[in-house]
């Protein structure tokens, strides 16, 4: 009786190269790791071009064959946990940091956080943002109990390099040259229909992590104003609001009586 195949058995050896699943065989009933070979390069070249796709900032900074032999490497580490392929390398970014053959582009990393980001925004559910005036009608004396509930698409990627810059410029069709090694702290949002990547002032990252995470105004203001005194809180909000990164006013629940 032919031996039955499960599909996790099947999954398994589609990723590891010269494996060939007892139990695939012709229809004479031998089997054939060439055939079976066939498909996997079929499989393997798929999800190829699915991250190449997804990260095409990071494939140009460093090349097809590089990039193409990196792919592989994830690949075999990492099958498909969607059926959506637009989902698929979620885990890339963890996975550059730490290969070793990258470790000479120490920003790749975060340059590959930033597109996979940017594919979660695409896809994130849509919401209005609010606008400053949300802010009017809260007493001043609460303000510092606010808390901002940030918009479904939007994250924030502090990097020790200029990431943001590095990925605008190579995501235009003609390269520009990145004028700074800075450290750099990236939003990424899609307020309305487009997906956007911002490169926030140095002194509001702090700010913004914090308002991101949920801290009310007044504790994610009170970390900045804590390095430099001279910290605007309003201007840094303000930028902020204005650029779609919050959807909700979640304002402090008293005790109840």
């Amino acid at each position: 009786m032919p031996q039955t195949v499960t599909q996790s058995e099947f999954a398994t050896a589609l990723l590891q190269p010269g494996a060939t699943p007892a139990g695939t065989t012709t229809a004479r009933g031998a089997p054939d790791p060439a055939r079976f070979a066939v498909y996997r390069n079929n499989v393997v070249a798929g999800l190829s071009k699915a991250l190449e796709q997804r990260f095409p900032v990071t494939a140009r900074l460093v090349g097809d064959e590089f990039f193409n032999g990196m792919a592989r490497g994830f690949i075999a580490a990492n099958r498909p946990q969607s059926v959506l392929l637009a989902e698929y390398g979620d885990a890339l970014p963890d996975f550059i940091e730490g290969f070793e053959a990258a470790a000479s582009v120490p920003y790749l990393a975060d340059v590959a956080r930033i597109e996979m980001l940017w594919t979660r925004a695409y896809h994130a559910a849509d919401a209005v943002p609010i606008g400053v005036e949300a802010l009017a009608g809260i007493a001043a004396e609460t303000l510092p109990t606010l808390r901002l509930g940030r918009h479904p698409s939007a994250a924030l990627i502090r990097s020790a390099y200029p990431v943001g810059s590095i990925w605008v410029a190579h995501h235009r069709s003609v390269l520009e040259p990145v004028g700074h090694a800075s450290a750099e702290t990236v939003l990424i949002v899609r307020p309305n229909a487009e997906v956007t990547v911002h490169v926030l002032p140095p002194q509001d990252a702090a700010f913004a992590e914090a308002l991101l995470d949920g801290a009310m105004l007044g504790d994610a203001a009170a970390r900045p104003l804590a390095v430099d005194a001279a910290f605007d809180f309003g201007t840094a909000l303000v930028g902020l609001i204005g650029l779609g990164a919050f959807s909700t006013l979640v304002p402090e629940q008293g005790p109840h009586a």
